[in-house]
């Protein structure tokens, strides 16, 4: 779906005055401010539009808008131009499967003044608070301290989020993977001590690729809360939970906090799938001394109980360390390779396994090598040709963590396709291979010029219509 503008904002004329006509008003700078941090995310320059009240803009144009970023103020509520649009948006805008509204706070409101339609929808506060008269005010300097922790972490994530919606509408339309074939990772709902390091947590998962849930805020009664929740586990691969010293907010009907009930849910579905096939991670703060007895009854539980802990990995170390360990384990697929262990382990049966890789122009040529193999006992892996080319090279890389030895064949592919299968070879244990690598030849018809591959520890083997002794002493290293 080609959109003609990627962000519409709209805002009440009064929010955009300045005394100084020279200087730029704040929607202007939130503007200036979200283009910057959208061009990093998405990776190109976005189009983004103002939209003030007065302006006009009919439905066809509503139908070239990817997202409508509304500035609600009181100045907004008051405007009917400003909540004309919104409903024409959202209407328009029902049906298309992604978040297409987000809304952000120019100054505070209640929930009576918020417009219907965006009440269930996440807000983000672009203001701060007067510690003096307690009155919401604009930021005077956008790179002071409070600024960086609070407005810029803002734009951030508004900037993940649009990127987020911009996939699904897009890729929806491309016939190409869509968001619902990206790995699915759900990081749970916290209490409000930890909402920062979530969205920070939230963030480099989005950056590298990952459709992270919830990514709506819960429902606030108990039985609609766990059929959400059930709903997005369903959708993941894995979870990860963030436990503090606040016990978190307790929906209605129930007396357990939301981040307990997360909790419990995910280990079920743990147990229900196995531990391999649902990993989570658990985080619990090693700063206990401001917890409640509550908190710290349901943190001994999840530490205690092993239907609660089922399939989970817990830390109880400072924060820093357990985004390190997700980076490890999540965005550089330490625990799909665990799964991937296990299954190497049932695929083979036991056998050793030999990477056999070669071209696809030489699938005949490396067939009798392939049956050769098999008929004495190997557990034979081989290259992938057919699929998406990140298919193809994630399968490749998956062979190179699960093989004892490994094959280079030669057939009628250049030097330079040579040269880079063997430097894979050597690279190997960088993508996280937990096992030694037993051995390791090249069969080329010529091997000339290749001598200084043994200096890595590539056996070399002439294919000259004789090579039958100096495979057999190869694989005789790998099976002892």
């Amino acid at each position: 779906m080609a959109f003609k503008i990627d962000v519409l904002i709209s805002y009440a004329a009064a929010d955009n005055l300045t005394e100084d006509e020279n200087e730029k008003g704040w929607v202007s700078d939130f503007k200036y401010f979200l283009e910057l941090m959208l061009e990093q995310v998405l990776g190109e320059k976005p189009t983004v539009a103002l939209k003030e009240e007065g302006d006009t803009l009919t439905a066809a144009n509503l139908e070239d808008v990817a997202v409508l970023i509304p500035v609600l103020s009181p100045n907004f509520i008051s405007s009917g131009h400003c909540l004309d649009l919104l409903e024409e948006f959202g209407r328009n805008a029902e049906g298309t499967g992604a978040q297409r509204i987000f809304k952000v706070m120019k100054a505070p409101l209640s929930s009576e003044e918020i417009p219907t339609r965006l009440r269930d929808i996440h807000g983000y506060e672009m203001y701060k608070m007067d510690q003096d008269t307690g009155i919401a005010v604009d930021y005077s300097d956008y790179f002071d301290t409070e600024a960086t922790n609070n407005y810029w972490m803002h734009i951030v994530d508004i900037a993940f989020d649009v990127h987020e919606s911009i996939i699904m509408l897009t890729s929806s339309k491309k016939g190409a993977k869509t968001i619902n074939t990206r790995k699915c990772i759900y990081l749970a709902e916290t209490a409000h001590d930890l909402i920062v390091q979530r969205n920070i947590i939230r963030r480099e998962l989005q950056r590298h690729g990952y459709k992270v849930l919830p990514d709506h805020p819960l429902p606030s009664t108990i039985s609609e809360a766990e059929k959400q929740v059930k709903d997005y586990l369903d959708q993941c691969s894995l979870s990860v939970h963030l436990i503090g010293t606040s016990y978190g907010d307790i929906p209605d009907g129930t007396d357990k906090s939301i981040v307990d009930i997360q909790n419990k849910l995910a280990a079920d579905k743990a147990g229900s799938e196995g531990k391999y096939e649902f990993p989570r991670l658990i985080w619990i703060t090693p700063l206990l001394r401001s917890a409640s007895e509550k908190q710290r009854t349901f943190i001994e539980n999840v530490k205690r109980d092993s239907d609660v802990s089922e399939g989970a990995e817990i830390l109880q170390t400072p924060l820093e360390d357990f985004k390190n360990m997700i980076r490890t384990e999540v965005i550089e697929g330490g625990l799909d390779r665990k799964k991937e262990a296990v299954h190497a382990d049932e695929e083979s049966n036991g056998r050793t396994s030999i990477y056999l890789i070669h071209d696809k122009v030489d699938t005949d040529k490396a067939s009798g090598l392939r049956n050769m193999l098999e008929k004495s006992g190997f557990n034979v892996l081989l290259p992938r040709f057919e699929g998406e080319l990140l298919d193809v090279r994630e399968d490749h890389i998956s062979n190179l963590r699960k093989f004892d030895g490994a094959i280079v064949f030669q057939g009628n592919v250049n030097r330079q396709w040579v040269r880079m299968k063997v430097l894979d070879l050597l690279k190997a244990p960088g993508f996280g291979r937990r096992k030694p690598v037993r051995g390791r030849a090249l069969i080329s018809p010529d091997s000339t010029g290749y001598e200084l591959f043994t200096n890595q520890g590539i056996k070399l083997i002439e294919d000259d219509g004789d090579m039958k002794n100096n495979l057999d002493s190869f694989l005789e290293d790998i099976k002892s």
